[in-house]
């Protein structure tokens, strides 16, 4: 894939490749089996400014944005390189077998969110707050899972330099908040040594103004246009037409 800028920009994350010579597992164990991780090992893959990873579940996109951040040092259920809460280990060992191939001076400062671990990283940023330097932080838990993410947004945690991981962003956000967060998001990326990695299923954030598209899928992974991917044309067509979807899936539901 080509590369995407200069490499006087300062990114974080330039490129995410294998870390030869680090031995890889036979090809049949997971997450090798996903083929977009296949290629990843095999081929690496470019990362721009703003890039937007999409597809259907199994696709590999948060096993991508995972091994990234934990690659570059992030806590694995979400925060920053210095966040060491934990529930339950789940991520893959991919992070093991990459490195990530940063520009000169980028910054190592970096933030790591997931939809499927924010209720415990907000809980471990409420029990920790008055130790921290987020003191005025609000308390994520008198908030609604929605509310707290565009709260969390707004801490100056989003506000500097590096490099912003995001796991389905969109879970528990309205439309509205959605398009604040593509604002958000689009103003992150254009600041100077600034980069924001996304895995999504929403339309609305794919649409983020310059960003790099990756779909993946049983193909490995491809760029696309936003008007070309499928999560764009499945969204378009259940709106023009519910019913022509609806009936592959409720059996009692009239012609």
């Amino acid at each position: 894939m080509a590369r995407h800028g200069s490499w006087e920009e300062g990114l974080p994350a330039r490129r995410l490749e294998h870390a030869d010579p680090v031995e890889l597992p036979p090809p049949d164990v997971w997450p090798r089996t996903v083929p977009a991780v296949e290629q990843v090992l095999a081929h690496g893959v470019d990362l721009a400014r703003c890039t937007v990873l999409v597809g259907e579940n199994g696709s590999g996109k948060s096993t991508l944005v995972e091994a990234l951040a934990m690659a570059v040092g992030m806590n694995a259920e979400g925060g920053s390189t210095g966040a060491a809460h934990r529930t339950h280990a789940s991520e893959s060992p991919l992070h093991e077998w990459l490195r990530v191939v940063r520009d000169p001076g980028a910054p190592r400062w970096g933030y790591f969110v997931r939809a499927e671990t924010m209720h415990g990283l907000f809980t471990y940023l409420d029990t920790s707050r008055a130790d921290s330097p987020w003191s005025r932080d609000p308390l994520f838990h008198g908030l609604s899972h929605g509310e707290s993410f565009v709260a969390l947004l707004g801490t100056r945690r989003f506000r500097g330099e590096g490099l912003f991981v995001m796991d389905e962003p969109e879970a528990g956000l309205s439309f509205s908040a959605q398009l604040h967060l593509v604002a958000e998001l689009t103003e992150m990326a254009r600041r100077p040594r600034t980069q924001v990695v996304l895995a999504t299923h929403s339309p609305v954030l794919a649409a983020v103004p310059g960003a790099h598209l990756l779909e993946l899928g049983e193909h490995g992974i491809r760029p696309s246009a936003w008007e070309e991917l499928d999560l764009v044309a499945h969204h378009r067509g259940f709106l023009d037409a519910p019913r022509r979807y609806l009936r592959h899936v409720v059996d009692d539901l009239d012609d």
